[in-house]
């Protein structure tokens, strides 16, 4: 297969939607990713020819977007489950369908814009997130800086979105978890969403699992479309952009 052709197109594995390109890719661990099924040897060769500039990533290289909670009906709707809110906002609003299963997670693969996208809310329960992200960073080869961690945190003010370009763990178990499978490596993008503190002396691990009000309910699902456009801006302006809008969202919501 030639790289250099005018015209050519790939599929993620078990995907049903194909991508087609109008010029060679860019990342070479991707596309040793996608073809080392077939000649490993050829591919190689080809993958080491191409040019990768790490501080400029393809907008054709797939991003993988996780979402922590966990599962079943009784976390559903929690506090520490708008990780998995925020993937399923993601998902409705751009096509994707999350029905599969993989890496023991709830798996989707689709597009945001002209960006290949994975999205995934690991089912392995919050504090073992770090087997199902893991593997999947893993197989598709994805670059730690185009993997996108979405999480419950305490301290932030309820419905608060703050974006980082890295950092640790912050005390979260899920976070904990994914890192340690990431070899201690923290060099990723997270989108924080406030859950505020529990009131009194309230125990923190009972108060994740509590559900929202109906006045905070509505305010949650403001903030869920404020992430879904800074997922957007995230993956198709870069993340300066996307950081002085999560930022400001609330002052100029305030000020309107």
């Amino acid at each position: 297969m030639n790289l250099c052709a005018s015209s050519f197109k790939f599929n993620f594995p078990g995907c049903q939607r194909c991508l087609r390109l109008s010029k060679p890719l860019i990342s070479a661990s991707f596309t040793v990713s996608l073809f080392s099924h077939q000649n490993p040897s050829s591919t190689t060769a080809m993958a080491a020819s191409i040019s990768t500039d790490s501080s400029k990533p393809n907008k054709k290289d797939p991003w993988l977007i996780v979402g922590l909670g966990n599962p079943g009906k009784k976390y559903s709707a929690t506090r520490h489950n708008v990780g998995f809110e925020m993937v399923d906002t993601i998902a409705e609003a751009e096509g994707i369908s999350m029905s599969s299963v993989s890496f023991k997670a709830s798996f989707g693969k689709g597009f945001i814009g002209d960006v290949p996208v994975i999205l995934a809310k690991p089912q392995t329960f919050m504090n073992a997130s770090g087997e199902s992200v893991g593997a999947i960073v893993s197989y598709y080869k994805i670059p730690l800086k185009q993997v996108v961690v979405i999480f419950d945190d305490m301290d932030l003010p309820f419905a608060k979105l703050r974006l980082l370009p890295k950092g640790g763990h912050g005390g979260h178990n899920g976070m904990k978890s994914i890192i340690n499978h990431f070899k201690g490596n923290t060099g990723f993008p997270r989108l924080r969403i406030g859950i505020g503190r529990p009131p009194g002396k309230m125990d923190p691990a009972a108060f994740v699992l509590r559900p929202f009000t109906k006045q905070e309910r509505e305010e949650l699902d403001f903030t869920l479309q404020d992430g879904l456009e800074t997922m957007r801006i995230l993956l198709l302006e870069g993340f300066d952009k996307s950081a002085t809008f999560v930022n400001s969202a609330k002052k100029i919501e305030q000020m309107g």
